[in-house]
């Protein structure tokens, strides 16, 4: 199996950030892991669920990130949202260009995280009615 990933995420992946932010995808709830420090991811994870109401955030990460990755997961799940379950891991290997010097080009390893926010019985009923109630007053304000 092959993940393709955009080109936009060897910029992502190498060592030219330095402006101390999370650089955000296109795609909605995805977050490209690089070289930075794991809390930082945590911090973008818990970021993403609490301001959208995101159900799911997805990580991508390639060769040696990939450890960054699960332990951004796994300090995400474990110290601050408990309610969080690994939805699906896709891994893969993408062919590289060969670097200078290099004849052959390389393989690097890739996986995709998708973390799943469980809902509660409660907030879902809530919410439920929430959304019921609002149809009902949009449809009785067009009358």
């Amino acid at each position: 199996m092959s993940v393709v990933f955009k080109s936009e995420v060897r910029l992502l992946c190498s060592s030219t950030q330095t402006t101390g932010k999370l650089k955000l995808s296109r795609e909605p709830n995805v977050m490209y892991v690089g070289r930075k420090p794991p809390m930082d991811y945590v911090l973008g994870i818990l970021t993403s669920f609490s301001g959208s109401n995101a159900k799911e955030v997805t990580l991508k990460a390639r060769g040696q990130s990939i450890t960054t990755a699960v332990d951004a997961v796994e300090i995400t799940r474990h110290r601050f949202m408990k309610d969080l379950s690994i939805g699906k891991i896709t891994i893969g290997t993408e062919e590289m260009p060969p670097r200078e010097g290099e004849s052959r080009p390389r393989n690097v390893s890739t996986i995709e995280i998708t973390l799943t926010k469980e809902t509660k019985p409660n907030e879902e009923a809530k919410a439920t009615q929430e959304a019921q109630a609002a149809k009902e007053k949009a449809s009785s304000s067009q009358m």
